[in-house]
């Protein structure tokens, strides 16, 4: 008897167990699964004509340790940009070595020439040694002339015209000054003569050299097309050596250009492009292409695409440029 009783319980423990299971099966099977956590809303977002927004609250901007500022207004003479190099004085000195040799042998056979005609008076010279003399301070005169001529030719009469060439030529040698030929596009309209200049190389912390004008280039380049210009730059602080190339800004005589003055420090380079970024709002920044028209001392002179009433970035640049990388990367 016990041991039927002891099969009963067993058989209900068991049938208890399986419903015990059932039931939490189904309740598991019916549970609705939790939902996925939200993901942060970008930072970087494009707007509505394809312009790049980075919004950033007022947190980032303190840890960024962001700075605006507002653009002026300018008004500057008109200019023209053009390409140039540094030129190289060697062929200079030897033309100016050949004549400070041709003026000395004329000289000489100048003053020989006024002896013989003097003794000649006395007759204490022949016929035949003046002629000879007359022939060698023709021939040196001749010289003289030629070498202005091919110096005229190959530099143009601001150079060949000067009083001091042999000082001017070892201020060239020595860095002490530099020559700067700019040339301007073939479409280029040039009206009248520069009265000036301004050079940047091509390093990114180049900052404006002053030069003056000396005259119009001698020939024309090959590639540019277009009307070239010589320029002195003396001193020469920067040390610009033969060869180096450069952008030349040439202040032009007309009318006033208006503007506005960009800080140096608000300009970001990518995709070699120049950008800015203007702030829209108090937590928005807007990445701008803008084009540097003219190096200024602090800065550059911008004449279009932006307002004096814009504010930009000075400070902090570059970290909203990584900041959207970084957005657009995620």
């Amino acid at each position: 008897m016990k041991s039927k009783i002891q099969v009963l319980l067993a058989g209900f423990a068991t049938l208890f167990l399986a419903a015990g299971c059932s039931r939490s099966g189904k309740e598991l099977a019916g549970a609705t699964p939790p939902a996925p956590a939200a993901e942060p809303e970008s930072r970087v977002k494009s707007g509505t004509n394809g312009d790049v927004i980075v919004t950033l609250d007022a947190a980032t901007q303190k840890a960024m340790g962001l700075q605006t500022a507002t653009l002026r207004s300018a008004r500057l003479s008109q200019e023209l940009k053009g390409y140039g190099r540094v030129m190289d004085p060697s062929a200079l000195a030897a033309l100016v070595a050949e004549l400070t040799s041709a003026l000395a042998q004329n000289e000489a056979s100048q003053a020989e020439l006024t002896r013989l005609k003097s003794l000649e008076e006395q007759k204490n010279a022949s016929e035949r040694a003046l002629q000879s003399a007359q022939a060698a301070a023709t021939r040196d005169r001749a010289q003289v002339a030629a070498v202005r001529l091919r110096l005229l030719s190959t530099w143009g009469a601001g150079i060949a015209e000067r009083q001091d060439l042999p000082a001017f030529v070892l201020s060239l040698g020595s860095l002490d000054s530099a020559l700067v030929e700019i040339d301007l596009p073939a479409d280029a309209s040039v009206t009248g003569m520069p009265t000036g200049a301004q050079f940047m190389t091509l390093a990114p912390d180049s900052k404006p050299i002053d030069a003056q004008f000396i005259g119009p280039a001698t020939s024309v380049d090959p590639q540019m097309q277009g009307r070239g210009f010589v320029f002195l730059v003396n001193p020469n602080p920067a040390r610009l050596a033969p060869g180096t190339a450069v952008t030349g800004f040439l202040k032009m005589p007309g009318g006033m250009q208006s503007g506005v003055i960009l800080p140096r420090e608000a300009v970001v380079r990518h995709n070699g492009a120049t950008w800015i970024y203007v702030q829209t709002a108090d937590d928005k920044f807007q990445r701008t292409e803008v084009v540097l028209d003219r190096p200024l001392e602090n800065g550059w002179f911008v004449r279009h695409g932006l307002d004096p009433k814009d504010k930009v970035v000075t400070v902090g640049a570059q970290q909203i440029l990584s900041e959207e990388l970084k957005g657009q990367a995620e």
